[in-house]
């Protein structure tokens, strides 16, 4: 994995040499420090461009949440591959070049262990000031170990987790450190050991929003669980998370607010997005892809049927266009958008499942109930109620994928529930007058890892997981 270490040492714009037992230079380059206080291994939380990261594009392509204009599926054959759900095509191959989530993913988790290994020697703090950022540093490298396992290997399954392939395990930021490879039950008990041993130092208030707190280490763990088919401990966490942050922001206020510019069809004008920095619903705060920090994406027109109607949040962000021979969702606000972190809304759903999944259906709509309030218009909105489980949990799905619409979460949703096998996920779609499916077995749901990994995987060994 040099690469990913050349990605890192591009940190170094920030005036920082990395170090450990190791070092990484035997000089210090005139005009660098090395860091030996805590504000300086914190300060590398900060780099939001690399460490606050996640980058998902392909998964969002797979999903069709995101809209691919007819030129970049004709010039891209790998974007193709995964918008287009080809079979046969083959994204080994054809993955040559798309290798932002997999090093971008490393570069921060690099990074994370660095802190990790040297924050709590570090100057100038107090313990406690060190064991919060060590703790921040340890949920920030289990998030991105969770992203990069959704992404790249199969779905979590009890029966199979330990003789399945995951990614690779690096735990030092050493250049020289071994990868192993390990199963995908390994990387969850890593991930969930991570967030165990970080839960008693986080603190409640962020020092910013990139700074995971204790609603955000709940919040993760609620997510982990759940991935894992646990429902009584994500509800656990979930209630534990909504302790410390369980507001919902306004939609149908926000709508209102500028009702003027959204109907007007022939406005372009875009109005402030509200899930930046300071998003009421933020537990944590990461970006997208690097090359859209402060852009939302646009919308095919087939997903965008999908939202509920009356949905003050989707007519907040897009508007229908049609710019040459493409016709989509144009997004409509500005600013900067969460992405990666962890926010109330996703507690929410998650507690509506699993009370859903005991059979608790009628909280389980109450909870579903008090996130559609904030987001459908009052003049169409109607409580759902079912006595129905299937019923039920179906809602608490449509509701929990149109609100994390461009994050990792719908494309995990969807792997996990088709490896349960009751809840399907598949699609069908028209194009140009043929059909397209991509099927709840699809090989497609599981990413290969990019040439530049597998040929040039440093101290370990990467063995693909998927055969196309």
């Amino acid at each position: 994995m040099k690469k990913i270490y050349k990605n890192i040492l591009g940190l170094l714009t920030l005036g920082l040499v990395f170090t450990s037992c190791d070092n990484y230079l035997d000089e210090v380059p005139k005009g660098s420090k090395v860091p030996t206080t805590l504000a300086d291994f914190e300060a590398f939380i900060r780099d939001e461009y690399t460490n606050q990261s996640v980058d998902v594009t392909q998964a969002l392509n797979l999903l069709n949440d995101k809209y691919v204009t007819i030129a970049s599926i004709s010039s891209d054959r790998f974007v193709k591959a995964n918008y287009m759900w080809d079979e046969e095509a083959n994204r080994i191959v054809l993955n040559q070049a798309d290798e932002g989530t997999f090093y971008r993913s490393y570069a921060g988790i690099s990074t994370f262990n660095l802190i990790i290994e040297n924050a709590l020697t570090a100057t100038e703090a107090t313990e406690e000031q060190k064991r919060a950022v060590w703790a921040e540093a340890k949920i920030l490298r289990a998030m991105n170990y969770f992203n990069l396992a959704n992404f790249y290997a199969d779905t979590y399954q009890a029966s199979t987790a330990a003789t399945k392939l995951s990614v690779p395990l690096i735990t030092s930021a050493s250049i020289n450190a071994p990868s192993k490879q390990v199963s995908i039950q390994e990387i969850y008990d890593f991930i969930l050991k991570d967030v165990n041993e970080a839960l008693p130092y986080l603190p409640k208030v962020s020092q910013t929003a990139l700074h995971p707190n204790l609603g955000a280490g709940y919040a993760f763990y609620a997510r982990v669980y759940l991935q894992m088919n646990n429902y009584t401990e994500a509800l656990k966490y979930a209630d534990l998370a909504l302790a410390e942050n369980n507001k919902l922001y306004n939609w149908v206020q926000n709508y209102n607010t500028y009702k003027a510019i959204i109907i007007d069809p022939n406005s372009d004008t875009t109005t402030p997005s509200p899930m930046g920095y300071n998003y009421v619903e933020n537990y944590s705060y990461r970006h997208g892809s690097s090359t859209s920090l402060g852009t939302e994406n646009s919308i095919p027109v087939e997903r965008a049927a999908r939202f509920e109607a009356g949905d003050a949040r989707f007519l907040s962000r897009w508007k229908l266009r049609t710019v040459g021979a493409d016709t989509y969702y144009r997004r409509i606000l500005s600013g900067n958008f969460n992405y990666g972190g962890m926010t109330t809304v996703e507690v929410y759903l998650i507690k509506a499942e699993c009370l859903a999944r005991a059979g608790q259906i009628t909280q389980a709509l109450d909870v579903l109930n008090t996130v559609r309030k904030t987001r459908i218009l009052p003049e169409v909105y109607q409580d759902i109620t079912t006595s129905d489980q299937a019923t039920a949990l179906n809602a608490i799905f449509k509701t929990k994928n149109n609100e994390l619409i461009l994050t990792i979460v719908p494309f995990a949703d969807a792997r996990r529930l088709n490896a349960e096998g009751v809840y399907k996920v598949s699609f069908t779609k028209v194009d140009a007058g043929t059909t397209y499916t991509l099927s709840s077995e699809s090989h497609l749901w599981t990413m290969p890892f990019p040439q530049g990994a597998t040929n040039n995987p440093g101290n370990g060994t990467i063995t693909q997981n998927v055969s196309k």
